[in-house]
């Protein structure tokens, strides 16, 4: 859109055209480069959230590239991709900056197999790093987890269990 160039036509997945995100212009240029654009999100991506995640990684990325002149894929560069890392540093937490750099290595390398770019950049790109030094999950303290077997037990075995004892036959009578 920007300088003249308009984006291919192409209809998109439905799940992804009622997004708020506009149709990222990085990816869309070339007729062949769109096609595999959206067959990665058709073709190869399964889950529907995961879909919208991943495209909306997409376009952000695309949006980060506009801003700073670059509007051809063959001219994204590592740099590129790293700078946009470090842009979501402030605003995002790791693991969602990590699931964008997994979002845009994964298009990348579909648009390195469909023959589109040469190279992957962001294949060289390095995320930051997160270590999950104490999960969410609560560990019971002994005492807690005797009160929890004890009730659980004691209502496996209660008076309406009997009736099963009453009906084995007695051997010795």
């Amino acid at each position: 859109m920007t300088q003249g160039t308009a984006l291919v036509e192409f209809n998109a997945p439905a799940d992804l055209a009622a997004g708020d995100s506009s149709p990222p212009a990085l990816f869309l240029k070339e007729a062949r480069a769109a096609e595999r654009f959206w067959d990665f999100f058709t073709a190869n991506i399964r889950n529907r959230h995961t879909r919208r995640a991943y495209y909306n990684a997409a376009c952000k990325f695309s949006e980060f590239c506009a801003e700073r002149g670059v509007h051809d894929l063959a001219h994204v560069k590592p740099v590129h991709v790293a700078g946009y890392v470090e842009s979501l540093l402030p605003s995002f937490a790791k693991p969602t900056i990590k699931q964008h750099l997994a979002a845009i290595r994964m298009l990348f390398d579909w648009l390195v197999v469909g023959q589109i770019i040469d190279v992957n950049p962001a294949h060289a790109v390095r995320g930051p790093k997160h270590v999950v030094t104490k999960g969410r999950t609560p560990v019971l303290n002994r005492e807690e987890a005797y009160r929890l077997l004890w009730a659980r037990s004691s209502r496996l075995f209660d008076d309406s269990s009997l009736p099963f004892y009453e009906h084995c036959p007695n051997e010795g009578t």
